[in-house]
């Protein structure tokens, strides 16, 4: 799998980010269902994980991966959302007491 390097601004520094080919199209895939441009997710993504480092990736790269997985599981659960989470899921579970009976 080819990794590919971008240049991108973050609050107006430039910076490059090294992701695999799939995840700058799924990241583009985002971008467009959400009506924004990759590089605002990219920002967000990195203002995130400086106020809160013990709850991501350390860096960039990774942090942004992390994104746009716990993005595209939630958007399943959207199609599905009698799929359980797995063990330990952080994401917020659609099971409700009254949806166990």
């Amino acid at each position: 799998m080819t990794i590919r390097k971008r240049s991108i601004v973050i609050a107006g520094h430039p910076t490059s980010v090294s992701l695999e080919d799939a995840f700058w199209d799924a990241l583009a895939d985002i971008a467009r269902a959400e009506g924004r441009a990759v590089a605002d997710i990219v920002t967000e993504v990195d203002a995130r994980r400086a106020v809160e480092p013990a709850s991501g990736p350390g860096n960039l790269s990774s942090a942004l991966r992390v994104h746009i997985l716990t993005w595209w599981r939630a958007q399943s659960r959207l199609v599905d959302p009698t799929t359980p989470p797995p063990p330990g899921d952080p994401l917020p579970s659609t099971d409700t007491p009254a949806s166990r009976v």
